[in-house]
């Protein structure tokens, strides 16, 4: 290294020199930066939010929709089955009537064949009732 031969840029004085930045101006520099973050940080949170947001109403949304369709399933099961049931119900109940009138008419027949022995039976019958009543 040659320590006589002086560095060209360095002596060249065409180079327009800045000035050293004051203490209130690096200040207020880094002041306006964090401002700056600071809203940029703002805005990335609000629109983080409304993606958010948007994200969690579609969802709900979907639960509503996929909740209706179960219960108009449901409900339709039930109609079915209750249908199915009233059905059965209503056929048994027709069965009951018939044989109560098949049971009705065979013993009002029985009356008209027997009836000394169904008007000794009622009597005897009573006594039996009305003596246990009376203990």
């Amino acid at each position: 290294m040659d320590y006589a031969t002086p560095n060209p840029e360095a002596l060249d004085n065409t180079t327009p020199q800045t000035p050293a930045p004051t203490v209130g101006q690096a200040a207020a520099d880094l002041r306006h930066a964090a401002s700056d973050k600071a809203r940029e940080v703002a805005s990335e949170a609000s629109s983080k939010a409304k993606q958010l947001k948007s994200a969690a109403t579609e969802k709900a949304q979907q639960f509503r929709s996929y909740a209706g369709e179960k219960a108009s399933a449901i409900k339709e099961t039930a109609v079915a089955k209750a249908t199915h049931v009233k059905e059965a119900a209503n056929e048994k109940f027709i069965q009951s009537k018939d044989k109560a009138k098949e049971v009705h008419t065979a013993a009002e027949d029985y009356v008209r064949a027997h009836p000394t022995k169904c008007v000794l039976g009622a009597f005897g019958l009573g006594i039996v009732i009305g003596l246990i009543s009376r203990r």
